[in-house]
Order: C-alpha cells, then structure tokens, then sequence
C-alpha cells in the first residue's frame, strides 16, 4: 500500500470549506465549488476583477482603472473576495492555514498564464518584520511558493522589504489606503538586485484599492524589473 493511500485510509481528505470527504488533498466538494465566487471568463486586464459581457480578444479595463493609474501593466484574480472566497481568504491569513495555499497554487497558474513569460519572476508582497513575528509567515510568500511550482516559475521571496511598520489597510478608505503605503516598500539592499532586467510578477492574497501593488510595482522598478504585472488571490468587487 502507498504512503498516500494509507493516509487517506486513516485520515481521508476532506474539503478546504465544509470538511466533507473529497477524492483528494487541497480540493473544494462540488457543492462549496458552486458557492465560490471564481472568476471566469470577461475581466479587467488591470486588475482581474469580472466584467460583464462576453469575453473578448481586446483588452479591457473596469471603470476603477480608467479612473486611477496603475503602475503595472497586467493584473488577474482566482475569484472574488466573498462567500467561501472570503473564508479562505481569512483562513491562509490568519488561520494558520497552509493547505489554502497549496490548493491555490493550480488556481492561481491557470489565471496567471497570460502574464508569465520565460523571464518571469514570482515576487510576494512583503510584511515587515514585527508583523511577520507576530503571524509566523507570510501569506503570500506561501501563494508564491505554491504558484512558482504549479507554473514552474522562479521565485524570489525576499527580493521585496516592507522597512517601516505602516499601519493596516483595514478599514482605511481609499484615498488613505494609497497614503498609507506611499514608499513603505522597497528592494532589500541585498536580494533586490536579482529583479532587474526581469517580468515580475507580484503576488498578494487580497487587492482592495491597488495601493499596496502600486506601492511594490513601484520598488521592482527602482530595483530595475524590465515589467511588472500582478495577481491576488481574492479581488475586492463593489458588488461583492
């Protein structure tokens, strides 16, 4: 008998949302899968959140994006922030749960295929260095990890420092989230140097405003990144 099978024998996989039994490890039931807001199909090519309408070979872009400048040039997102979305989401966060990651990692290689290139970089979106104390890891080195090995893509966990503890974006309106930020992350002085000349690709667990990928897209560049594009896990929808 396999190792795996005899694991599953005495502890057999159960979905990441409700805990029913599914055929393997890291996998949603089919009635959770129903209720999780991916997205398919139309999106903005900024930001990933869903457009209305059938998809189309021309770029398109929400109204949010052709309002506020983004400083990179692509963006995609697994689903949105809601319903099991949002258990995840909070899980991978603040529960100690890895597991979302790695189920993740195949999610987040699909929607990511259009950005990735044979020059492609996965870079995280840092935390500075108490609130990484304080939460033991980072989230989305753990979605960078899980995705550089579904796609096959390098990955530079430390390429990124968040040098000043600013405070979090929760509950800040958009404006203030955007000032929050502002150059509060920053090449690290001596694993910075590997983004120049490279496709980033910067990864996070949830985009709100923007504001943190501006602030990150806008240090890959001090730091010489040919290009940079972004992905987040849970995009945050008006209509969510």
């Amino acid at each position: 008998m396999r190792l795996q099978t005899a694991i599953h024998a005495v502890f057999p996989p159960e979905c990441l949302c409700c805990g029913a039994r599914v055929e393997s490890d890291y996998a949603i039931c089919g009635a959770c899968w129903g209720d999780t807001p991916f997205i398919h199909g139309t999106a903005c090519d900024k930001c990933g959140v869903p457009l209305p309408g059938a998809e189309e070979e021309t770029a398109l872009r929400c109204d949010e994006c052709l309002r506020v400048a983004r400083p990179w040039s692509r963006g995609r997102a697994v689903f949105v922030y809601g319903g099991n979305a949002r258990r995840l989401v909070l899980g991978l966060k603040h529960g100690d749960r890895a597991d979302v990651a790695k189920a993740a990692g195949p999610w987040m290689a699909a929607r990511a295929a259009p950005l990735l290139t044979e020059q492609s970089l996965i870079v995280p979106i840092p935390l500075h260095r108490w609130r990484l104390l304080k939460r033991r890891y980072n989230q989305s080195a753990l979605l960078a990890h899980a995705l550089g090995r579904a796609a096959n893509v390098e990955v530079a966990p430390d390429a990124l420092i968040r040098p000043s503890a600013t405070q979090s974006q929760d509950g800040l309106g958009y404006e203030k989230r955007f000032e929050n930020l502002g150059s509060a992350i920053r090449p690290h002085p001596k694993h910075g140097a590997v983004l120049a000349g490279r496709n980033v690709l910067l990864i996070d667990d949830v985009m709100t405003s923007g504001a943190t990928f501006s602030a990150a897209t806008e240090a890959a560049f001090v730091a010489g990144a040919k290009n940079v594009c972004v992905i987040a896990l849970a995009r945050v929808a008006k209509d969510a």
